[in-house]
């Protein structure tokens, strides 16, 4: 059996940091989901495909040129898209719009699905995302799902954008927090929601090693 932590949650709850540092510490695999979305919005908006063109974007996806390589030294995780390494771009808000949009689509869904779980590899996968817990691995035995409040997240999100030279203002920032929550929430195909037997852990007063301690308690159960 290979064992896998899922941790879920909406933007700006600290997830993918606690996925990176967790991943380390068990020496476990690792995937960030939410990079498989951006790479192929990405990759998608390079070609001009257009969002209601199914058939391109499913082609699009089955022959996605991606990799991931992790250095858990310095807590990076760096994508190359058709060997090009696009980790920066990739954590734009343009981007991230055009990720989710492309999210709500059910059939690029479960294509995008299959890459994922084939990350499911000895000694074990850390799976962050939004429905790790509920539909990628929904039998995974440890499944975590962390939340935060809004205004804490926009401030999280607009300090990312400002540490990468990137413009915006907590206004701004906050609205599309709102509207990413109320897209992830209510698409059709996989919402935005915590697993049944998932640990909710709210990050909202918590610094990345007090949510790392916990989770890791968690699988060391």
């Amino acid at each position: 059996m290979i064992p896998v932590l899922t941790i879920d949650g909406p933007s700006g709850v600290g997830k993918g940091t606690v996925a990176n540092i967790v991943a380390s510490n068990l020496s476990w695999n690792l995937l960030d989901s939410g990079a498989i979305y951006r790479a192929f919005a990405l990759a998608a908006s390079k070609r001009n495909i257009s969002i209601d063109n199914t058939e391109e974007l499913l082609s699009l996806a089955t022959h996605l040129d991606l990799r991931f390589e992790s250095d858990p030294t310095i807590n990076k995780l760096s994508v190359y898209l058709d060997n090009v390494e696009v980790s920066s771009e990739l954590r734009t808000e343009k981007t991230a719009e055009l990720a989710s949009n492309f999210a709500m689509i059910g059939p690029l869904r479960e294509s995008l699905l299959i890459r994922q779980q084939k990350f499911k590899e000895l000694p074990g996968l850390v799976a962050d995302g939004r429905d790790m817990g509920t539909v990628v691995f929904k039998d995974a035995p440890f499944k975590v799902f962390l939340t935060a409040n809004v205004e804490e997240r926009a401030k999280r999100r607009l300090k990312q954008l400002q540490d990468k030279g990137i413009t915006g203002n907590i206004s701004q920032t906050l609205d599309e927090v709102r509207k990413r929550d109320e897209r992830d929430a209510s698409r059709k195909h996989s919402p935005l929601k915590p697993s049944k037997d998932a640990l909710i852990i709210d990050t909202s007063d918590l610094t990345i090693n007090e949510v790392v301690t916990r989770v890791m308690a968690l699988v060391k159960v």
